[in-house]
């Protein structure tokens, strides 16, 4: 079927569509490492921004905040490490780049308060990504890693302290938004109820008909729990429900308060989580095997695939550290706009593949 009867439907096809364009983008156009540099600057600066402002809103009267972090939070992960990768590649090739590295500690730390400060679950992700892509660039320029013992309880004790200091100012400015133990506290109470009604209802191929908030219109698989943006269906104006007001707010006790896999499991069911999980250690293997042949190229002389070698560093990196959260942590993270940057990513790396395959 072209046109897509079902929340799954839509994403697959979402999937096979984005996934072939950047195959005919990767082979299209060159991708200097000039380029790569100047959009990754300008993307992470534009974030850094966008988070900035929008935090600013949570302490101002009259305006609204928006959440940017939960969308676009693995999409600074991405311009972030492709911004480092790409100073630690011109520095490769006797490239002065100092500068640029300065810049992108700047960045690293407007978007790690700015994002924190929002939601404490971009902070565990931002973290995340960059210790991930610390990992593989030190592989990958074969340098000593700057992760230590020591740096991560430096880390982690950061992170207590930055806690410790929203609570204080939830209470100062009798702003519970900011208050991490209230996050907290509401995790522990929707929770084990949400976990207690997934695992009880869900089937190898979606879960008990009926079994959702909305009863007898509940369609025992691909009801919406897992979807991409409402706006981007209703514009196609796609034939299947979407529960409008009542699954954005009742849906939470699955998109926020428990981790992907159960949301995953319970919309579409066990078929399609393993299917996932899979697919995901398809693009992780993938990538790394990719990586493993531009390093090498570089290393015989070639400065053809710089550009494409720090795209698909940070690529990679945004792909693991969103998948890792989302799966296991929040799921949310890749849920509504987060699933469209979630393909995005997943293309993103995979497109190397008809490169590599026909310069082999």
């Amino acid at each position: 079927m072209l046109i897509a009867e079902n929340h799954l439907q839509f994403i697959l096809e979402v999937v096979i569509m984005v996934h072939v364009g950047m195959l005919l983008i990767f082979n299209v156009i060159a991708i200097p490492l000039s380029l790569v540099l100047f959009l990754a600057l300008v993307l992470t600066v534009v974030l850094a921004g966008i988070f900035s402002i929008d935090t600013a809103f949570l302490f101002l009267p009259f305006v609204s905040h928006h959440e940017f972090t939960h969308p676009f939070g693995p999409l600074a992960v991405f311009s972030w490490v492709t911004l480092s990768a790409s100073a630690s590649l011109l520095t490769e090739v006797d490239i002065k780049s100092s500068s640029i590295k300065t810049l992108s500690i700047i960045l690293f730390f407007v978007i790690a308060v700015a994002g924190g400060i929002m939601h404490r679950s971009f902070l565990v992700l931002w973290l995340l990504g960059w210790f991930v892509g610390t990992l593989i660039m030190s592989k990958s320029f074969r340098r000593t890693s700057t992760i230590t013992l020591k740096r991560i309880l430096l880390v982690m004790g950061a992170g207590l302290a930055g806690f410790g200091i929203l609570e204080i100012l939830s209470k100062i400015l009798n702003a519970p938004i900011l208050s991490p133990l209230l996050r907290i506290s509401r995790i522990e109470e929707f929770a084990m109820p949400s976990l207690t009604m997934v695992i009880k209802n869900t089937t190898f191929w979606g879960h008990v008909q009926g079994s959702c908030f909305w009863g007898a219109q509940c369609l025992g698989g691909s009801d919406g729990y897992i979807s991409m943006p409402m706006n981007l269906i209703n514009f196609f104006t796609l034939p299947f429900p979407l529960f409008a007001g009542v699954l954005v707010v009742k849906k939470d006790a699955i998109d926020y308060m428990l981790p992907g896999i159960f949301g995953v499991a319970f919309d579409f069911g066990y078929g399609i989580l393993l299917a996932f999980m899979v697919w995901i250690m398809i693009v992780t293997l993938t990538g790394f095997y990719i990586l493993r042949n531009y390093r090498s190229k570089r290393k015989n002389g070639s400065r053809m695939y710089l550009g494409r070698e720090a795209l698909l560093i940070g690529a990679l990196t945004a792909f693991l550290s969103q998948s890792i959260i989302a799966l296991f942590l929040f799921n949310r993270t890749f849920n509504g706009i987060a699933m469209l940057v979630y393909i995005f990513l997943s293309a993103l790396v995979m497109a190397h593949i008809l490169s590599i395959k026909r310069n082999i």
